[in-house]
């Protein structure tokens, strides 16, 4: 609105609906193209805002020295004391206004996910701060002559020839630090997600080698929806510069804060520099929000209504499944049980293979014991998978699992970790997904035969080393104190040369199980059980999951789970299986966790 405000006074009839129009049109495109990705455009971002801070700094450097350049007298701090003494509470509400000339920096440090810390201070100390310093000089120096243009101060300082090349760069650079405050709350977004403080969303990664370049569809829509509402409800610049005021001010007081924490508990700086870092920022930072809170009226309860909004749902969602996450682990099957059960778990085992989702990695969910008392028979070969996305573009594939086993040999019972990376194809076919999860389980099946033959074989390698240690070993040498310090170095070497000559007669000092890995009867067993039950086929195993507050719970808990919690749970993205599994492959069992 601010860049597209400038036709008003150019074209004659243009007035505030053609510019709410215009700029309703303006964010539909801009929201439109994120599904692509910056990368597609970014090549333009550099040039448009060199040319942008490049003019900025033109202008005002020309209105400077054309109009009155005895602005430059406003470095002095005596006239802000001039100017608080003579207007009194004008001016403490002015400092309002003044906050919006540093509004819109901030959006450079929320990208530190695409850029380093060093390029965005060398930007902002060299690019940024002169230009914006030199075009409020300008503009105040044009004020001096011209006090009728407050209102349309940036486009009226502008000379007549350039308005036109200034107007269309002036529009590129509005979209380009919206863009960079999307590319912002998407990677916000993406993060309280990953700590369990956001709902989980559907995230698309636009880019293989910037894992930061990211698309959230959900996030997507309803900003552009949002911002259409603000455009056409205010239909002023002003008011959404008062509500954009205090959210700056808001995350300025934030940062101090967490600073400050940082300070003490992470740096541990001295006592007296972290009381002093929040005593001189904090203290110009609540004048300054002072000022700001007075426009609460004229637009300022916007950040504050969306901040609120946004603190429930992230608290409800991170609160439900801390509770959800604890009666898990304390509902957990202990292994005293499995091994009361015995290798039958107390029913009948059937060929085949059960894929039971969970999210626990350590320990047998209590869903386990739902599906042993809910079904007639269970596989014989019983598989918890727990899907993990790491940070990486691509897992290779034979790097996808990794196994571990939960119950003697006999029980047949692994627990597998498949993990993903942000540009794997996550709805994979489920043949291919299987077949993967067979050959590496047969794999995991013999590198543990491997290694426990290994083992076998390092400890009667250690026992002939310490027989070999006592047949070697005499009286020490006779000698001074050089002579002792030689011993370690000349007892070492006959190690070393025991080492090699027994290592040199491997073959024949291993042991027969090492030596005949494929005739091991316990480990043809398994393979020849796992092959029996890949041929019996797959079943998923699933758990549909509902919280609900105890009885006893207050009626705010109560509220919270068995309403908020439970709607943002049911209209989420489901956290397990992303494949495409045939509906008769699926088995699914209800699970209600009392928090």
């Amino acid at each position: 609105m601010s860049a597209t405000s400038g036709l008003k006074g150019e074209i004659e009839g243009f007035g505030t609906s053609a510019v709410v129009i215009i700029s309703i049109f303006m964010l539909v495109a801009l929201f439109s193209i994120q599904q692509f990705g910056t990368g597609k455009v970014g090549f333009m971002f550099a040039p448009v805002l060199a040319l942008w801070f490049f003019s900025l700094g033109s202008i005002g450097i020309y209105n400077l020295v054309k109009h009155d350049i005895t602005v430059l007298r406003a470095f002095n701090p005596a006239y802000i004391y001039f100017f608080f003494k003579k207007n009194s509470k004008d001016a403490w509400s002015a400092l309002g206004g003044c906050v919006l000339c540093i509004t819109g920096a901030e959006a450079m440090f929320a990208d530190l996910g695409h850029f380093s810390v060093r390029a965005i201070q060398i930007a902002f100390t060299c690019v940024v701060f002169p230009c914006l310093l030199l075009a409020y000089m300008g503009q105040a120096a044009y004020l001096m002559k011209h006090p009728d243009s407050a209102e349309r101060i940036f486009y009226d300082s502008v000379p007549d020839t350039l308005f036109w090349p200034v107007f269309v760069i002036a529009t590129l650079a509005a979209m380009i630090a919206s863009q960079a405050m999307i590319s912002a709350t998407f990677s916000c977004v993406k993060q309280s997600m990953a700590l369990g403080c956001f709902p989980r969303l559907k995230i698309i990664h636009t880019s293989r080698r910037q894992m930061g370049q990211i698309y959230i569809p959900v996030m997507n829509w309803f900003l552009m929806i949002m911002c259409i509402m603000v455009v056409a409800i205010f239909q002023s610049t002003t008011d959404i510069a008062n509500a954009y005021g205090i959210a700056e001010v808001g995350v300025m007081i934030v940062s101090t804060t967490l600073v400050t924490l940082v300070m003490l508990l992470i740096w541990q700086t001295n006592l007296f520099l972290a009381v002093c870092f929040p005593l001189v920022f904090g203290s110009v930072e609540l004048i300054y929000l002072s000022a700001v809170l007075s426009k609460i009226k004229e637009g300022g309860w916007l950040p504050l209504a969306f901040a609120a909004c946004f603190l429930s749902v992230m608290y409800t969602w991170n609160y439900g499944s801390v509770l959800k996450y604890q009666s898990e682990v304390r509902g957990k099957i202990s292994m005293d049980l499995m091994h009361d059960l015995s290798s039958t778990l107390g029913t009948v085992r059937v060929p085949g293979i059960g894929l039971l989702y969970n999210e626990l990695v350590q320990g047998i969910p209590s869903s386990f014991g739902q599906f042993l008392l809910g079904l007639p028979a269970i596989h014989s070969t019983i598989v918890f998978v727990c899907i993990k996305y790491v940070p990486v573009p691509v897992v290779p594939k034979e790097e996808r699992f990794l196994f571990r086993r939960l119950c003697p040999k006999d029980y047949h019972m692994f627990r597998c970790v498949a993990r993903y990376g942000y540009k794997d194809v996550r709805k994979e076919d489920h043949q291919a997904f299987e077949q993967l999860l067979a050959e590496s389980l047969e794999k995991f099946l013999r590198k543990e035969a491997l290694d426990l033959a290994l083992e076998g074989s390092m400890n009667e390698l250690d026992f002939d080393s310490v027989s070999l240690r006592s047949r070697n070993s005499g009286p020490p040498p006779a000698g001074g104190g050089n002579e002792d310090l030689r011993i370690p170095l000349m007892h070492d070497q006959r190690l070393e040369e025991a080492g090699t000559s027994m290592s040199e007669e491997t073959p024949s000092a291993l042991p027969s199980g090492l030596m005949s890995l494929d005739e091991d009867p316990s480990l043809e067993y398994e393979l020849s059980a796992l092959r029996e039950a890949m041929d019996s086929g797959f079943t998923y195993m699933l758990t549909h999951g509902e919280v609900r507050a105890k009885k006893n719970s207050y009626f705010f808990k109560k509220l919270v789970i068995n309403y908020f919690y439970a709607f943002l749970r049911r209209n989420c993205r489901a956290g397990a299986a992303n494949m495409r599994v045939p509906h008769m492959n699926i088995i699914r069992v209800g699970m209600t966790y009392m928090v």
